[in-house]
């Protein structure tokens, strides 16, 4: 009996670490974790600090989020088989509510991109600008992307003296 009860522990552990290693649910959690916050933060954000600039070589905490929604439909229509035909193109004259609905749809689309691909089709070669990546190294990038935007944005919270809202990473 001892035997039977370790030979399914073991076998339930490998279906629990097989579910860890799967590239679209791994990508998914993070990628809602990281909607999440972004949005959290650009919801704290007062809509007055949108020009915010921390020097004039840098773009505004509103042009950082377009700019980041951007690359988003970029990557994900190039790999990822998003359409976007007839989409606005120029983001610039939204308010702060029409944003935040524009990039949390974003973060939606990829999602739905994602899980509608093939699991094979991770592994393909694509060609990149910095040379051939695999589809999941895309979807990498993706998330890297955000991540290295919403980093600078911490800095104008704390330079615009605004409450950065709880961090979850995972």
């Amino acid at each position: 009996m001892k035997k039977i009860i370790l030979i399914l522990s073991i076998l339930t552990a490998g279906l629990s670490t097989a579910q860890q290693y799967d590239v679209k649910s791994a990508f998914l959690e993070k990628w809602n974790n990281s909607k999440e916050y972004l949005i959290a933060m650009a919801e704290a954000m007062p809509e007055d600090k949108y020009d915010f600039k921390p020097t004039k070589r840098q773009m505004s905490f509103k042009t950082q989020l377009i700019h980041i929604e951007g690359n988003m439909k970029w990557l994900a229509s190039t790999y990822f088989d998003l359409a976007t035909l007839g989409e606005p193109e120029d983001l610039s004259e939204l308010n702060k509510e029409d944003l935040l609905n524009a990039l949390a749809s974003r973060f939606d689309d990829v999602t739905i991109a994602v899980k509608a691909m093939d699991e094979d089709r991770f592994k393909e070669k694509v060609e990149f600008f910095a040379g051939p990546k695999s589809r999941l190294q895309m979807l990498n990038l993706l998330q890297d992307h955000v991540t290295h935007h919403r980093g600078q944005l911490v800095v104008y919270f704390n330079m615009c003296k605004v409450d950065l809202p709880q961090y979850s990473g995972w």
